[in-house]
């Protein structure tokens, strides 16, 4: 019978390989990294960005490609803020690094009023200068560290707040056209990154600035999503899975479908006037025989 030690071990590996091959797949499925590219990977010194890191590591060892990694910090001048922590950690890992300084922190806390989020005017003059110095250092692909929860979110913040069916991409082109934005946690549970953060003791850095003011609109969305999962196990998978399988035919985008178009010799789309996707719990047999109980 294998010892607490033992078990211990194997679900410490079974985590760190979920991770390993969900990230895989999401690189795999959006084409994230190709042959020769050069990642910038954003480290914040929080526990997304520190496993994001680690499984890019471990799967450049292993990838059919090769591909560069360079870890990139914003130091804001937080007060407080470690400046020796990250460089010491990337220094001990042999990764090529650079750190920025420059003083967002102080402009922030200027120009917001105290109690206001200041998530707004913070991310905005971060993502400016993190694509600022990615064409300096010519990287090719830029990854930050959101996960599934973080993509759920803000779909949910977009459709409650800003009326659009709106998600976090894996992948997308920035405005300017000249920067690719990845995101290789896409496919990866909150909670098992947190796991994974504990077991590995990364050195975390807290930050109050971004996604941990109380009275963020993203707090009380990520509770409401808590709660759906304690009471519904599972939800947050299904969920997921609908942001990857979209009927535009049955929502009401004039743009994304053309409804206008649509007559008796268009050609059939495949989504017919199912109101609802059948039961897969259902078989063909069994779906017949209630049809014909209500005729």
């Amino acid at each position: 019978m294998p010892s607490v030690a033992q078990k211990s071990i194997y679900e410490t590996n079974k985590l760190a390989k979920r991770l390993r091959r969900q990230v895989g797949e999401a690189i795999a499925d959006y084409k994230m990294i190709d042959e020769g590219d050069k990642v910038m990977v954003c480290l914040s010194g929080g526990k997304d960005s520190y496993t994001m890191l680690d499984m890019l590591l471990s799967l450049r060892s292993h990838a059919p490609i090769h591909f560069d990694i360079i870890a990139v910090n914003l130091d804001q001048k937080h007060p407080g803020f470690p400046e020796d922590i990250l460089p010491e950690y990337l220094k001990s890992l042999n990764v090529p690094f650079h750190i920025i300084e420059q003083d967002t922190y102080s402009i922030v806390k200027r120009v917001i009023p105290e109690g206001k989020t200041m998530c707004g005017l913070c991310s905005r003059m971060r993502r400016g200068i993190l694509y600022k110095t990615a064409k300096t250092l010519g990287v090719t692909k830029i990854a930050l560290g959101h996960h599934r929860e973080d993509i759920l979110e803000t779909f949910f913040l977009n459709m409650f707040h800003g009326g659009r069916l709106k998600a976090m991409p894996p992948k997308l082109k920035s405005d300017n056209g000249e920067h690719i934005v990845i995101r290789p946690l896409a496919y990866c549970k909150e909670r098992d990154i947190a796991a994974h953060a504990e077991i590995k003791a990364f050195p975390i850095i807290p930050c109050d600035l971004c996604g941990s003011q109380d009275n963020l609109q993203r707090q009380v969305t990520k509770q409401m999503l808590l709660e759906w999962e304690k009471k519904h196990p599972g939800r947050l998978d299904t969920m997921f899975s609908a942001l990857k399988k979209v009927s535009a035919s049955h929502l009401l985008d004039p743009i994304l479908y053309d409804f206008k178009g649509l007559s008796h010799d268009s050609i059939d789309d495949g989504e017919g006037d199912l109101a609802f996707d059948p039961d897969p719990s259902l078989n063909q047999s069994s779906i017949s025989n209630v049809l014909k109980m209500e005729q």
